[in-house]
């Protein structure tokens, strides 16, 4: 593998982001908007996903850069014994679904994490969501795939390669982190 090659297209993907400024800067205000209305941010994500939705979860909770009280987050995949149930009694498919059911109320937050846009356990939480009017909010690769079509806001990153999408992801969500933050705790 040449590392300066693979270095110009993490470049490559950077720059093309910047056109995603508004649709990051509109995640931005949607959480900040359900935070102020007593609501929390719920992430899930499968495999790399399910840790980058664990981690956003963590710098809402904890802290990103200022030291401040917790924000209302929580992540969908971090409760093994809840998965593994569910998924044993239910199918993999509602993994998220069903635990959205229980702790999800309307003006919520859903953030779905998925590089292909097409992880059906994220999907039919997208299905729960809607029926509790909570929002939903996708970070897919450039596709969008079938969540593209259920999320009201979708983040769909300029690539295709499942790595370079989760670079991405991360990065804009320490940026949303970083706007929430500096809205409610910010000089």
């Amino acid at each position: 593998m040449n590392t300066i090659k693979l270095l110009d297209e993490i470049i490559k993907n950077f720059t093309l982001l910047k056109n995603k400024h508004d649709i990051i800067e509109k995640i931005a205000q949607t959480w900040i908007t359900s935070i102020k209305n007593g609501n929390k941010v719920i992430f899930c994500g499968n495999g790399g996903s399910a840790a980058d939705s664990q981690h956003l979860a963590a710098e809402l909770m904890g802290r990103y850069l200022i030291d401040r009280n917790p924000m209302p987050a929580m992540s969908l995949t971090v409760d093994t014994s809840a998965l593994t149930a569910i998924g044993n009694d239910y199918g993999y498919e509602n993994i998220f679904s069903r635990q959205l059911k229980g702790v999800g109320k309307k003006g919520d937050c859903l953030v779905g994490i998925s590089t292909s846009g097409n992880s059906k356990n994220i999907i039919e939480a997208f299905k729960v969501a809607k029926d509790k009017e909570i929002i939903t909010i996708a970070f897919t690769g450039n596709s969008g795939g079938e969540m593209l079509k259920l999320a009201d806001i979708t983040l769909n990153v300029p690539s295709e390669i499942t790595n370079n999408i989760q670079e991405m992801h991360i990065a804009c969500g320490h940026i949303i982190c970083g706007i929430v933050e500096n809205n409610f705790f910010g000089q």
